[in-house]
């Protein structure tokens, strides 16, 4: 006769228990770092193989914005596996490093070991910063330090260093601003409130209507067409600057309102189809009308 068998224990916290995630990761990431190894190798993927970090640049950028694309959508499982996909993003540039003798994964990963805790002295060391302010203050500082430490101080050619030291003049104009800002309002240099950043986005305003009047309407590109382009910079600069003093990512801020004007504009297509007009063929005033109501169907 079988034992008899006995009725499972009842879980503290409910009839059914989620399964133990691995409390360290190591393992699985040795995996990974393996299995790009064997793909870059003489029997690995031919595609794998043919990449350089030149040619990943675009993929680099590419995932960390389907990282933001799924961490908005609100769907862990996709978030997850974005996240995965810009991870695998870091091993293929690290594996490439490493055939070439110059670092590897272990390099990267004890650069930002020691960089946290040097970045850190007030969970790790003896300095005090009751605040975030105070820890963003020092971690620019320490930052600026550390380029000091690093760079060639015997030449006599070598710039001042600068708390803007670090943006790279590489990225989107957008988010070059929003860094830029940043970094000079981590040190103290920043708006005391909202109301004197919208006073400068009038003034810019105005300045641009000025510039405008003087502006030709046709020909090349004079002086005072150049003043309407820099006045038109200084407005964008100062809603980056109300956007970052306001916690608010403008190049996020700016993709969400890209999609509703996009979602918001293909309705005014499809109702211009329904009534059996080419949206292009629409008057002006009507296009008026049919933005009124696709703006009703996508609320806010």
């Amino acid at each position: 006769m079988p034992p008899r068998k006995r009725a499972p224990k009842k879980s503290k916290s409910g009839p059914a228990q989620k399964k133990k995630r691995p409390v360290s990761p190591g393992h699985a990431f040795e995996k990974l770092v393996a299995i790009m190894a064997r793909l870059r190798s003489p029997n690995g993927c031919p595609w794998d193989r043919e990449q350089s970090h030149s040619t990943l640049r675009t993929y680099l950028i590419e995932e960390a914005y389907e990282v933001l694309d799924a961490l908005d959508s609100g769907d862990d499982a996709k978030f997850a596996d974005e996240l995965g996909d810009l991870l695998l993003q870091v091993l293929f540039h690290a594996q490439i490093a490493a055939e070439e003798n110059r670092f590897a994964i272990h390099d990267v990963i004890r650069a930002i070991h020691d960089k946290m805790i040097r970045r850190h002295p007030h969970v790790f060391g003896t300095t005090r910063a009751k605040t975030s302010a105070e820890v963003l203050r020092n971690w620019e500082l320490l930052k600026r330090e550390e380029r000091r430490a690093s760079s060639n101080s015997s030449s006599l050619e070598k710039q001042p260093d600068s708390i803007l030291d670090g943006v790279p003049r590489t990225l989107p104009a957008l988010l070059e601003g929003f860094q830029l800002t940043r970094k000079a309002a981590r040190v103290g240099f920043d708006w005391e409130s909202t109301e004197g950043i919208f006073a400068k986005l009038e003034e810019e305003a105005a300045e641009l209507r000025e510039a405008l009047k003087s502006s030709p309407t046709s020909g090349t590109k004079s002086e005072s067409t150049s003043r309407s382009e820099s006045e038109m910079g200084d407005i964008l600069f100062a809603a980056v600057n109300l956007a970052r003093f306001l916690k608010i990512d403008p190049e996020l801020a700016l993709k969400k309102s890209n999609q509703k004007f996009s979602r918001r504009f293909r309705e005014m297509e499809r109702l211009a189809r329904e009534q059996g007009t080419p949206f292009q063929n629409v008057p002006r005033p009507q296009m008026e009308s049919l933005w009124e109501k696709s703006k009703f169907s996508d609320p806010e």
